[in-house]
């Protein structure tokens, strides 16, 4: 693997106990002025953040396995990326596209154009966020098959917005009374190999979900079927093989657009440059966000031709879609991507990370399973039963692995997932030291609850 530069020191280290006295007092000032409905995973406040560590203001290193929710995955501050931010801010930082456009929007549409799966002509449209990127994909393919109807699954995540909140499944914290929620949104059950019943296929679980749709919707009424490649926030659910080309394949069959959202599995972090290529299948459109920008605001949808140019002029756009120096910090973090080898970076250390969890469940009763590609890894948590999902033990070892200066992210349906996503530049000894942490944390904690039950 390519030697990376660091610029700040890849280790753990506490001075304090966390929070510190400079996070406590940054909460107290937080609380005064922030929304209750913002809430934070970790309990200090960043003050710098390279490769795979976060300093906070207390002078505490902490080891990163979240990446900002898989955003910094060519790290938080690495120097192209700061360099390519800071020359574009010295000529101008805003006019809007829609009204003076500038070369950086194009070349990052070149870019993807020439990134993503399929050799087919493809459009770009550029937005800020994940969410927007999802919301106009469905608006464009409503507008292209003059269909309503549009498929999400089970354990979907796609966003806050009104329409992505009635595509994304879970209720608590992100649909809770906010509805009524935007009409015309299916939902089909997702291929989950751990919980499925046990020896269904890929396959018949697509020819499942298809029956169903044929059922209550009709091929005829429906406009796009929205997927995530590998679940992210749903639980980092890996499909069985064959539900996604089964799926893509019956969708071209009757006119149906496929839309992959890649928004957290894109760039680099299974192990290719999109998961959809792990699968071996095309979208029709697919939408990108999180790790395309080395942490500025940026998205895109991309796909075919035909699709994207069936929308009217000033259909498509946003103030701030494709901002100038969102698109500088994107030609600067791909080419930094292929100069690292990121895409075989994440799948070496993605399949010793998971030997190594692999290797603990055989020996942790309390692991139901363990999944994932690249560095896109999940452990999911379950009780005595082997099936029954443990959000409390689940919640217990972030906790616990934070005390010892370890982020890590909890996620799933259940709430029983511990995700790992941390940036792909990280140093192997930094990973394997955090690895060791979490592993030392589930073994003891897991170990704790067998002897309460017993």
């Amino acid at each position: 693997m390519t030697d990376i530069e660091y610029r700040l020191p890849q280790r753990l280290e506490l001075r304090t106990d966390l929070p510190g006295p400079a996070s406590v007092a940054l909460a107290a000032r937080r609380a005064a002025v922030v929304a209750a409905g913002v809430s934070s995973t970790a309990p200090v406040f960043a003050a710098d953040a390279d490769g795979g560590v976060i300093v906070d203001v207390d002078g505490n290193s902490l080891i990163d396995l979240g990446s900002g929710i898989a955003v910094t995955s060519v790290g938080a501050s690495d120097a192209k990326v700061a360099a390519a931010v800071a020359a574009q801010a010295a000529h101008f930082t805003h006019t809007c596209f829609m009204i003076t456009p500038y070369e950086g929007y194009v070349a990052v549409a070149e870019r993807l154009v020439a990134l993503t799966p399929g050799h087919h002509e493809k459009r770009v449209v550029l937005f800020n966020s994940g969410a927007e990127a999802v919301e106009n994909a469905v608006k464009v393919a409503r507008l292209a098959t003059g269909r309503q109807a549009v498929v999400a699954f089970d354990h979907a995540y796609h966003g806050r917005t009104n329409l992505t909140m009635a595509l994304t499944a879970k209720s608590m914290p992100y649909k809770q009374n906010f509805g009524p929620f935007a009409p015309e949104v299916y939902r089909m059950p997702m291929s989950y190999p751990f919980r499925d019943q046990p020896g269904l296929t890929g396959v018949e679980a697509a020819q499942r979900a298809i029956g169903m749709i044929e059922k209550q919707i009709g091929a005829q009424s429906l406009a796009a079927i929205v997927l995530e490649p590998i679940q992210g926030e749903g639980g980092f659910i890996v499909p069985a093989p064959g539900f996604l080309p089964t799926l893509v394949a019956w969708a071209r069959e009757n006119g149906v657009v496929f839309i992959a959202d890649e928004v957290q599995t894109g760039f680099a972090r299974t192990g290719n440059w999109f998961a959809s290529e792990d699968e071996g299948i095309v979208p029709d459109l697919i939408t990108l966000a999180k790790g395309i920008a080395g942490g500025m605001p940026l998205s895109a949808v991309v796909g075919r031709a035909d699709l994207l140019d069936a929308v009217h002029p000033g259909g498509l756009g946003g103030t701030y879609g494709g901002n100038p120096v969102a698109c500088a910090a994107a030609l600067a973090t791909l080419d930094r991507m292929a100069e690292y080898d990121l895409p075989g970076r994440a799948a070496a250390l993605g399949a010793r990370a998971k030997q190594t969890l692999t290797d603990l469940a055989a020996d942790v009763p309390a692991i139901g399973d363990v999944r994932g590609r690249g560095l896109m890894l999940a452990v999911e948590f379950v009780g005595a039963d082997g099936i029954t999902p443990d959000a409390a033990l689940t919640k217990a070892v972030a906790a616990r692995c934070l005390e010892q200066g370890v982020l890590v992210l909890t996620c799933g349906t259940y709430g029983n997932v511990i995700r790992l996503l941390p940036p792909l530049v990280i140093a192997e000894e930094t990973l394997d030291e955090g690895l060791a942490i979490l592993v030392d944390t589930i073994r003891a904690l897991a170990g704790a609850q067998a002897e309460v039950s017993a």
